[in-house]
């Protein structure tokens, strides 16, 4: 029930609602803040996570979701996008792009739609497990839902 979610795990939930997708927010006793922990929690494999990863790209926010199994290249990322550079966007940026922290950025419910790229290599998997705005909560969705939620362009981002 989303009266019992964090605020900012409500909005995610209420996005979530209205792209249709079924996935409930599930609250872990135990922060989840990196793909490794939230795997281990699920009993999931670490590629089935889609880590939601913020940059700065031509000054502007970029999220990239990538699977957990992926750290991104973000010089071959940038030249596949045709972009002049992306770097690590400080964890101010992030909660101002996001409304919400490192650690538990879902891939929705951000203050405005950001720009998004989603790792091809999430399509392996039939189920995927996003973070749902903080590093306490996480939710399933499967690849499409993912790519529909956030309007994503799909990439290679390793």
């Amino acid at each position: 029930m989303t009266v019992d979610l964090p605020a900012r795990s409500r909005l995610v939930a209420e996005r979530l609602r209205e792209e249709g997708i079924e996935g409930e927010i599930v609250v872990l006793p135990d922060a989840a803040s990196t793909a490794a922990l939230a795997a281990a929690a699920l009993g999931v494999d670490v590629g089935a996570i889609a880590n939601s990863l913020v940059f700065v790209s031509d000054g502007e926010p970029l999220l990239v979701m990538t699977s957990g199994a992926h750290r991104v290249d973000t010089a071959a990322l940038a030249a596949r996008l045709g972009r002049g550079s992306i770097g690590r966007a400080t964890p101010e940026r992030v909660r101002q792009a996001t409304g919400q922290a490192i650690g538990g950025v879902a891939p929705t419910g951000h203050p405005q739609p950001l720009t998004t790229i989603v790792d091809e290599a999430l399509a392996a998997f039939p189920q995927l497990w996003a973070a749902g705005g903080t590093p306490h909560t996480i939710f399933p969705l499967t690849f499409e839902e993912l790519v529909r939620l956030t309007a994503g362009t799909v990439a290679k981002v390793d």
